[in-house]
């Protein structure tokens, strides 16, 4: 009988780990999120909250864009000047820390995450 329960157990533990695998490698397909929220205040002192970001793609702020972002997700995130995520002047905004433009600075009309 001991032989019997050694080889049940290994094709358990064998089953186990398979179905294991796959399960992960089926989530890993899923829209993965930056946990938390993008917290930005527009020049009218409108606040928005864009609330677990996806981690693809490039986000655009407001139309008007935000002239102060607190980045409250975990992982870091990078601010741009123009609405597709491009060009020079951005800044880049760690993990549970926010920045406010300058008087003369444009404001800030998209952003992307750092993954």
């Amino acid at each position: 009988m001991p032989v019997i329960d050694q080889r049940r157990r290994r094709l358990g533990t064998a089953a186990g780990t398979v179905l294991l695998t796959l399960t992960v490698a089926g989530c890993s397909g899923l829209g993965r999120t930056a946990v938390g929220p993008v917290t930005y205040t527009t020049e009218r002192n409108a606040v928005i909250m864009v609330n677990s970001p996806s981690v693809k793609g490039c986000h655009r702020l407001a139309p008007a864009g935000a002239k102060e972002v607190t980045n409250g997700t975990l992982i870091d995130i990078i601010l741009y000047r123009t609405p597709d995520c491009t060009g020079p002047g951005t800044t880049y905004v760690a993990t549970t820390v926010s920045d406010v433009t300058g008087a003369r600075n444009l404001p800030w009309r998209s952003f992307t995450t750092v993954h």
